[in-house]
């Protein structure tokens, strides 16, 4: 299980579910900047890096893998650039050519001789932050359900879909629970569907980082984001280890109250096994892809 080939024929779904309520407009601690400013910037970043992993070095886009990301706020509904409701799912090669924009960002760099410098860097952009509404994030797993489900029913035989589910707080129209149960029973013929959450905080709170069990978790809003998680499959468990984190056979895909860099990592971790060979090219880099 969880070991199926992921290639042109096969590929992987990725499927971002995104809070973007009102209290995403809150601080991100001492950055000056929110959390849904920083959360898109993570989520273009992965999508960035998400279009080289699936190249070659040249122009050529592989379709190793789909993408889909579903904001909820104000209702629920694609924010993927290039995405619609009737299309709510688009190849990474489609991604990689259609961006909403491409910014230009100053970096800071080295300059060869133990200095820093200054250059400008392109930085496409597929999301756009946003902080508006409530957090409906019952319909939001249920719209995520749908999608799923329909994908599994034409990939039968391709890596089971993975769904993070990115929030800061607690679902306003109900628990999630039961609409998360019947997603993660969704699967194909490698198993079933993965659905990993991530929550976020604005202050310096104890961090959650891929607990085994409930034991000791901070609250009822933990607690329940807890038993929406899947376990790590054997691949996600190496690429977790490989960052420095305390897993094991059990842990599941979720963080509670993490901070800047686990969520980054998070998200590269949620996205390990969907590339052909996993944690090996990932680490050895785009041009061992065959």
């Amino acid at each position: 299980m969880y070991s199926a080939e992921i290639n042109r024929a096969q590929p992987a779904l990725l499927l971002l579910l995104i809070d973007q309520s009102s209290s995403m407009a809150g601080s991100w601690s001492s950055s000056g900047t929110t959390k849904a400013q920083q959360l898109a910037l993570a989520v273009n970043r992965l999508l960035g890096n998400s279009v080289l992993l699936c190249s070659k070095g040249d122009d050529r886009i592989y379709d190793y893998f789909e993408v889909g990301i579903l904001g909820y706020g104000q209702g629920v509904k694609p924010i993927l650039h290039g995405a619609s409701a009737a299309r709510q799912i688009i190849p990474i090669s489609e991604l990689a050519v259609n961006p909403r924009r491409v910014d230009q960002v100053l970096r800071k760099v080295s300059d060869g001789a133990g200095g820093l410098i200054e250059v400008t860097t392109p930085i496409p952009v597929w999301v756009d932050p946003l902080a508006d509404g409530w957090t409906p994030m019952v319909e939001a797993v249920e719209a995520a359900e749908a999608v799923v489900s329909t994908w599994c029913s034409r990939h039968e035989r391709s890596f089971p879909p993975i769904v993070i589910n990115i929030t800061d707080g607690e679902s306003t129209d109900g628990d999630p629970r039961a609409a998360a149960t019947r997603l993660r029973a969704l699967g194909t013929g490698d198993g079933q569907a993965l659905l990993f959450n991530l929550h976020l905080t604005s202050g310096a709170r104890s961090q959650v980082l891929f607990p085994g069990t409930a034991d000791g978790l901070p609250d009822r809003n933990a607690g329940r984001l807890f038993d929406m998680s899947s376990p790590l499959p054997p691949s996600m468990l190496e690429a977790a280890t490989h960052l420095g984190y305390e897993v094991e056979p059990g842990s599941r895909g979720f963080l509670y109250n993490a901070d800047a860099v686990a969520m980054v990592e998070f998200l590269d971790i949620g996205t390990r096994a969907v590339t052909p060979t996993g944690l090996r090219e990932l680490t050895a880099g785009p041009g061992t892809m065959r």
